[in-house]
């Protein structure tokens, strides 16, 4: 049987348009290719996971409205597990993005009926999540709520992974029962509030964070690859060279493939290196859900 990873957060529609430039503020640009995708980093992280062929059950909130429709057939064909996806009387989470003709992306969030994720839906899912070998997280669904989630995996031995995006400080009781934390460098800079300007700052920077609950730190490099760090070890993990054409998603596509390699007894650091492989594909493509690769692909492009 294989081993399980429980997803708990959001669910989006996602609306994008290419412009030459990420609009600075004030700033009017014409764009092109309006797109209509799902989204929300939640949802891109548990169908990376089901993509790439791990098993995967997801606790999330979606709005009583067209796209939370599509959604739930989208998580279905999938393969995603959907019991522990609720309908609520909110409108589905939604997400704009700039995609700069340089691959770069700006995005904004309204999170709609992520916002109605509670503790209680966590009860409700509590053997499934405490059955699980994986609690794979990220942070556009309730800070409360991902802290109850944490609490409860934690103390049945599931192995929580923390994906803090989008950046912001989080409470000391989240990172004390997290054992893997994935930041990118801005995230990095946010949480420790440290400068993150070479590759020794970045080092300690992921180091300080050790002390106060994660047992590793990888932190997300781009297109350099990854960090990996803990106590005893420090290790990069580099990714192939690819041309990007849009960013939207490979953070999460990483986590995603990161948690399906851990599930079939990969070491961390063959992990990681699975996981930039399916990033460096994501980026080739536009996108966020529709960027994810398949394993297929992935296993041939290693």
């Amino acid at each position: 049987m294989k081993k399980r990873i429980v997803v708990v957060g959001s669910a989006n529609a996602d609306y994008s348009m290419r412009t030459e430039t990420i609009p600075m503020p004030g700033e009017t640009l014409s764009g092109s290719d309006f797109q209509f995708a799902l989204g929300g980093k939640g949802a891109n992280q548990a169908m990376a996971c089901a993509r790439l062929g791990g098993a995967v059950d997801f606790i999330a909130c979606v709005g009583d409205d067209t796209a939370g429709q599509l959604a739930l057939a989208a998580y279905e064909e999938a393969g995603i597990n959907l019991e522990h996806v609720h309908v609520v009387d909110s409108p589905t989470g939604s997400a704009l993005i700039f995609v700069a003709d340089s691959g770069e992306n700006s995005i904004g969030v309204a999170p709609g009926a992520n916002a109605r994720l509670t503790p209680t839906h966590i009860d409700a899912a509590s053997q499934t999540l405490c059955d699980a070998d994986y609690l794979l997280m990220q942070l556009e669904s309730p800070m409360a709520t991902l802290t109850y989630a944490a609490a409860m995996a934690s103390k049945s031995e599931t192995r929580v992974v923390l994906n803090p995006a989008p950046a912001q400080l989080l409470p000391e009781a989240l990172l004390r029962s997290v054992d893997v934390l994935t930041p990118n460098q801005t995230e990095l800079a946010t949480l420790t509030d440290q400068p993150i300007d070479s590759a020794e700052a970045i080092q300690m920077a992921a180091r300080s964070l050790l002390d106060r609950g994660p047992e590793t730190i990888i932190v997300t490099l781009g297109a350099a690859g990854a960090l990996v760090v803990s106590r005893d070890t420090c290790i990069e993990v580099n990714a192939p060279s690819v041309t990007p054409i849009d960013t939207t998603g490979a953070g999460d596509t990483f986590n995603g493939a990161l948690l399906v390699a851990l599930t079939e007894g990969r070491t961390l650091v063959e992990a990681v290196r699975f996981a930039n492989h399916a990033a460096a594909l994501s980026v080739t493509r536009r996108g966020a859900i529709d960027s994810i690769p398949g394993r297929v692909e992935v296993d041939g492009f290693l």
